[in-house]
């Protein structure tokens, strides 16, 4: 499994904002120059968080993105999974249920729905906040 551009992206623009909105709103173009993305392609990770109710958008003077909620209420699962869809590592595991014909003698899919487990259950246990505070540590 390899997470896309847009997933690291999309968290990485989730923290600038959470680390910048203060009381008001953040732009893009103040994102994308902290950040050194480019401000097109986040417009469009962007409508995606809007459009999920992630991210509160406001046009015109003063206007840009904040967070709908306090950075300790998103984990990394959930900023993926919007940016990314799916997360799982085999095909038959993004359908549920799962509707592969060869499920009930896949010798291989315990493998891969542990596998599927595990990652969510890690990206669910990180929070903007954790990442924020840089309190996940180095291993």
């Amino acid at each position: 499994m390899k997470i896309s551009t847009k997933g690291r992206y999309a968290i990485r623009m989730m923290l600038d904002i959470a680390e910048n909105q203060g009381d008001g709103f953040v732009t893009l173009k103040d994102v994308a120059q902290r950040q050194g993305i480019s401000k097109k392609y986040l417009e469009q990770i962007a409508l995606q968080l809007s459009q999920t109710s992630a991210l509160r958008a406001v046009r015109g003077h003063q206007g840009g993105y904040r967070l709908t909620r306090d950075p300790a209420e998103y984990t990394a699962l959930d900023v993926l999974r919007i940016a990314e869809g799916s997360l799982a590592p085999v095909a038959c595991l993004d359908q549920r249920p799962n509707l592969c014909p060869r499920r009930e003698s896949c010798r291989t899919l315990p493998l891969w729905m542990g596998l599927d487990r595990t990652v969510e259950d890690y990206l669910g246990s990180v929070t903007l906040q954790d990442l924020l505070d840089g309190s996940l540590g180095e291993s």
